[in-house]
């Protein structure tokens, strides 16, 4: 019996839950948390208008890591399946043409992100010197680009292995390196927001060769072989995808819009108040991710097993645990706000600190709803459906918040923007239900899964 065979199959729910999560979760709010300190750094040491400079570009490079994830999540599913189904070499070819084909992405967009930054920030109306800032930031990204890329897609791999304590110390080393050197570049050097962006990617790309390490030395059930993916799986595993690549696609279309309409309304401190909110979030999002897409390879096994009930068992635990997690998190940015906000400011900053805090208060009201949804997409991605991740996705990243920009703003003024999380986290979680029921009912489980 393989390693995954043990993990996925034999171990009670609860247990592979843990098994699985815990690392996962760690590994991800760890590397959440360097960039929570990557904000940190860059407003206290160089200050208020780079934390917004750094929130203009964000959209861009998320669009270029879901380029990346197109691939990386589509195959990571599929390969789990033909595990499940004891495909192994099937499973190493759709391995093996996925890290290739990540690669010759990302040198496509180094290419385009380092000539086009300058138009691209432009576009978006900032001050002439945080456009600069954020030319400056986007550019590293794009030269260094080919050796980061594949750092996010050799974690989901690394975890179908069952390597996910591994995987987590590696999130936890890029992690460390990224902190040191941003207190490197940032306070000793003072290279501004490119010292930032050098530290990161310097981690990243440390990251990637520790993540390559196993896959070639040929002790994991996935290797690199020969051999090409027929364009119709590859069209099945761009599908399997495809929710959270026009997830972040659509995110990144709202951000932008977002940051357009709070320049309109309070100008570049309104900017630099939605950076800090989506800082801390970002913690909280990371784990509520990292949980859900850590129990995707087992689901899928499962589901090529045939073990249906299983699958579902699964799925409840994560429902749990986020809807704990989520609670916890509300409570404490209602109560805790303003130890936390001051790390990221100046001490003169006393007038975005008031700001901050307000859009605080009001944004994390959106957990109390927005777990369901993250949890549920994933799930409907593992099962193989992307077309009912596919739905969920646009709906949470780009219908729901653009029909509450419309509304929200116009009635409540710039309190309008902070609550635009919170009325989409209700609407998606009842769209998310609807669904599921859809997915118990198909699976003829609807009485078995209580």
């Amino acid at each position: 019996m393989t390693q995954q065979e043990r993990i996925f199959i034999t171990l009670s729910p609860t247990r592979l839950f843990f098994r699985c999560a815990l690392p996962s979760m760690v590994s991800m709010a760890v590397t959440s948390l360097y960039t929570v300190v990557d904000g940190i750094f860059v407003g206290r040491y160089v200050g208020a208008d780079a934390l917004a400079a750094v929130n203009l570009v964000m959209p861009l490079l998320l669009i270029s890591f879901a380029l990346i994830d197109l691939v990386a999540v589509g195959s990571s599913v599929q390969i789990a399946i033909r595990l499940g189904e004891q495909k192994s070499e099937e499973a190493s070819r759709i391995f093996s043409f996925c890290s290739k084909l990540i690669l010759l992405l990302s040198l496509l967009i180094g290419a385009a992100g380092f000539f086009l930054a300058g138009p691209a920030v432009a576009l978006m109306g900032a001050e002439r010197q945080v456009t600069a800032m954020a030319v400056d930031y986007l550019r590293v990204y794009a030269l260094l680009a080919p050796f980061i890329m594949l750092f996010f897609a050799l974690d989901n791999y690394l975890r179908i292995c069952g390597r996910v304590r591994y995987s987590m110390g590696i999130n936890v080393f890029t992690s460390l390196v990224n902190i040191v050197l941003d207190a490197l570049f940032l306070i000793v050097f003072r290279w501004g927001v490119a010292g930032a962006a050098l530290a990161s990617c310097i981690g990243m790309a440390l990251g990637t060769v520790l993540g390559l390490l196993p896959f070639l030395r040929k002790k994991l059930p996935l290797r690199f072989v020969r051999g090409r993916v027929p364009l119709h799986q590859l069209a099945a595993l761009l599908a399997n995808g495809s929710s959270e690549f026009f997830s972040s696609i659509a995110g990144s279309v709202l951000m932008v819009i977002l940051n357009s309409v709070l320049l309109h309304l309070a100008g570049t401190p309104a900017v630099s108040a939605f950076s800090i909110v989506m800082y801390v979030d970002s913690i909280v999002g990371a784990l509520l991710f990292g949980m859900a897409d850590s129990m995707q390879p087992a689901i899928s096994y499962n589901y090529g097993a045939g073990s249906r009930t299983r699958m579902f068992a699964l799925e409840k635990r994560v429902l749990t645990a986020a809807a704990a997690i989520s609670l916890a998190v509300l409570v404490w940015m209602q109560l805790g706000g303003e130890q936390v906000i001051p790390l990221f400011l100046k001490e003169e900053d006393s007038a975005l600190l008031d700001m901050t805090l307000r859009a605080m208060e009001l944004f994390s009201l959106s957990y109390l709803l927005g777990w369901v949804s993250t949890c549920l997409s994933s799930f409907f991605t593992a099962l193989n459906r992307p077309g009912l991740s596919l739905v969920l996705a646009f709906s949470r990243t780009l219908v729901f918040p653009l029909l509450s920009l419309l509304v929200l703003p116009g009635a409540l003024g710039l309190d309008g923007v902070w609550l635009i999380s919170t009325s989409t986290g209700v609407l998606t979680a009842i769209l998310s239900l609807l669904f599921l029921l859809r997915v118990l009912r198909q699976e003829k489980l609807l009485s078995r899964t209580a």
